[in-house]
């Protein structure tokens, strides 16, 4: 079992910038692809980002494609979503979620991949 702690939602202005943040308890870390998925109202779950445990591979969504950037302190057993350039459109509930696959080839980026999820954290982007 592992447990996961978002944190570092807000309110932001278009352009502006936040950082993620999910905390990770119970398992080993490193046994776990970390990702993040969003759902904003009314719209379907939409995946964001993912690492592998080692960090070397990362998948993205076309949509934050050079505005976000994943990544994943081991020591620390947290992973981070550094969101730059945000629009109104990145406005979401986001996710963390951790899962068993992934590999240098290959990096998980479906929902039913992954096994546990975070309560979530909102980022509200205005205009």
């Amino acid at each position: 079992q592992v447990q996961l702690v978002e944190s570092g939602g807000g309110l932001v202005q278009a352009g502006g910038s936040l950082r993620l943040s999910c905390a990770a308890s119970g398992r080993t870390f490193t046994s776990y692809t970390m990702a993040w998925i969003r759902q904003a109202p009314g719209k379907e779950r939409e995946f964001v980002a993912a690492i592998i445990w080692s960090g070397i591979s990362t998948y993205y969504a076309d949509s934050v494609k050079g505005r976000f950037t994943i990544s994943r302190d081991n020591a620390k057993s947290t992973a981070y979503l550094q969101m730059d350039s945000l629009k109104p459109e990145d406005t979401a509930v986001y996710y963390c979620a951790a899962g068993r696959g992934g590999t240098y080839y290959y990096v998980p980026h479906t929902h039913d991949e992954y096994e546990f999820w975070g309560q979530g954290t909102q980022v509200t982007v205005s205009s």
